[in-house]
């Protein structure tokens, strides 16, 4: 398995990945992180979880509208992975603010 560092909204992850998949998945980062920047234009100082939900509507509705093209099947099951994500980590976000802190 190789890694690959990948950097989106400023951030660095580090991912594993097939050996041999490096590029491509590095293509997927600098996509991701095109429509983090949109997102982040759009809603301003959202949070970073926010920022990266509005990513991955903006990325699952290009690929709904065919404005994607995507290269590969993968490209659509990453972009329908990543709102998925996004829906699941916002619950969790929602979650975490609305629980009382403990003094």
């Amino acid at each position: 398995m190789a890694e690959v560092t990948l950097t989106i909204g400023g951030r660095s992850y580090t991912v594993a990945c097939r050996d041999g998949g490096e590029g491509h998945l590095l293509s997927l980062a600098t996509r991701v992180d095109a429509k983090v920047a949109e997102a982040t234009g759009a809603v301003g100082t959202a949070s970073e979880v926010r920022q990266l939900l509005f990513a991955a509507l903006l990325l699952a509705d290009d690929v709904a509208e065919g404005n994607a093209s995507p290269s590969s099947a993968a490209d659509v099951a990453v972009a329908g992975s990543l709102a998925l994500l996004a829906t699941r980590v916002e619950s969790i976000a929602d979650a975490l603010e609305s629980t009382p802190a403990i003094s």
